[in-house]
């Protein structure tokens, strides 16, 4: 992995302090998990907020910062004899940490008794909601709190100042989001002209991962690339393209520094969008084009997914699927018939950033709190924009069979669906188009390299690949 400079990690844990009361800052590194065996392990991959302030990637770390005390110390256990006959010489715990402008180290022993001492003093020991088996298997060993009570018991205090520092993110972030969003076109223009009738799913998928591997890096996210684009996260690989179908490819790579990127673009197997295909995409293109154009500090965020909402209303009723007022069907919700999910979320370390921290502290804030309604529930982000937020926009369009099978029998939104041509889409699938932009003083700017998004440019780059 790519580490910062050493200051840039002691500015970001100065950061923290300043936020926080005191006590014991606890940040859990990842280990390593066995596929089938012990040794046959998954690709490792590091907790983000691990990496976002000491910045090793090696499994079996433990960071812990003394509020009261100003120490810093890395917990690790140095290589073997043993571990070197497999791993060749690497770099021990102590110069790593060094990199990170920590200079105390421990063997891993170390931090239970260090723990327990403090939770006998009473003092507040700060951590991050876990989400790995492993990592609520060393917190309940260590400060005795069952793995169920764990996400309850984390510290909101350090949660809302991670989240505040991790959002707005900095030129270099950026530089290395850049570098993600560049190796992710790359995936999508290979699936974009690689694509062709006969074609398993699969084959084209391993183009596409291909491509981030050889980035330096791999995937931010496992591949969807299927011509069932309805299925929202679509992960089989099976199906054989045929002209008349779409293929719907979300991917993103991951930079060797691990910063992500995240794109999305549907087009046709063949040549050419049919007509109700490239009338559907040009109202998803109108969302698009609406929500970016709409994207500046201040805005709230789950405004612009509604003008999103809105601006697919219209175009759907353009085009006979939707009828009635577009204000009030979207005020109550018909248009999720068409668009079920959320118009996009933040990004950086983690495609979607900082999640396992919880979307009430990411995506909402004191003013705005999550909708349980269908539709708005899955919208990650509503609250307002800063300059340095990292965002999605993809907005979409899904048929849905079984949901629409469902509504149309209990007669659901009749006002404003006409169910009759609904009917006739419901072999349709899906399109969405995602792209990545961060927040500026008075806009957005698109992050990575343009790719092919009008019907005429997608349709240009099919053309070119028969």
């Amino acid at each position: 992995m790519k580490m910062f400079s050493a200051e840039t990690y002691k500015q970001r844990r100065e950061g923290l302090k300043k936020q926080l009361s005191s006590g014991i800052v606890l940040f859990m590194g990842n280990e390593e998990v066995g596929m089938n065996f012990k040794d046959n392990v998954y690709h490792f991959r590091q907790d983000s907020s691990f990496l976002y302030y000491f910045g090793i990637d090696v499994p079996g770390l433990v960071g812990i910062m003394d509020l009261d005390e100003g120490t810093e110390i890395i917990f690790g256990n140095e290589l073997s004899i043993d571990d070197i006959v497999w791993t060749g010489p690497l770099p021990t715990i102590a110069e790593l940490a060094a990199n990170a402008g920590v200079s105390q180290t421990r063997p891993t022993t170390h931090i239970e008794e260090i723990l327990k001492t403090a939770k006998a003093q009473q003092r507040t020991i700060h951590f991050l909601p876990p989400y790995r088996s492993v990592n609520k298997q060393k917190i309940q060993a260590w400060l005795e709190i069952h793995p169920e009570q764990q996400a309850q018991e984390a510290s909101v205090e350090l949660i809302k100042a991670v989240v505040a520092q991790r959002e707005i993110k900095s030129e270099e972030e950026l530089q290395e989001i850049d570098k993600a969003v560049n190796i992710t076109s790359e995936m999508h223009l290979t699936a974009m002209k690689g694509a062709k009738p006969g074609l398993i799913e699969s084959q084209l998928t391993g183009l596409v991962h291909g491509k981030a591997i050889s980035g330096g890096g791999d995937l931010s996210f496992p591949i969807i690339l299927t011509v069932n684009g309805q299925v929202l996260h679509n992960h089989y690989h099976g199906n054989t393209l045929k002209e008349g179908q779409m293929v719907l490819c979300d991917c993103g790579a991951e930079a060797p520094s691990h910063y992500a990127g995240d794109m999305t673009r549907t087009f046709p197997v063949g040549k050419q969008f049919t007509e109700r295909q490239r009338e559907l995409y040009q109202i998803v293109i109108d969302a698009h084009e609406a929500a970016v154009a709409a994207l500046k500090p201040g805005v709230r965020f789950k405004d612009i997914h509604l003008l999103a909402c809105k601006t697919l209303a219209e175009g759907l009723k353009g085009v006979g699927l939707m009828k009635g007022d577009v204000e009030e069907a979207v005020n109550q919700g018909a248009h999720t018939l068409f668009f079920q999910c959320g118009l996009g979320h933040m990004m950086g370390l983690d495609v979607h950033d900082m999640e396992d921290l919880g979307e009430q502290y990411v995506g909402y804030d004191e003013s705005l709190k999550k909708s349980t309604e269908f539709g708005l529930k899955s919208l990650r982000l509503g609250k307002a924009l800063q300059k340095g937020f990292v965002v999605t926009v993809e907005p979409g369009i899904y048929m849905i069979p079984e949901l629409i099978d469902m509504w149309k029998s209990e007669g659901k939104y009749a006002d404003f669906v006409n169910y009759d041509k609904v009917e006739t889409y419901k072999d349709f699938g899906g399109i969405r188009v995602e792209e990545d932009f961060v927040i500026t003083g008075n806009g957005a700017d698109l992050l990575g390299t343009p790719v092919a998004k009008s019907v005429s440019e997608v349709e240009a780059v099919r053309a070119s690949s028969f």
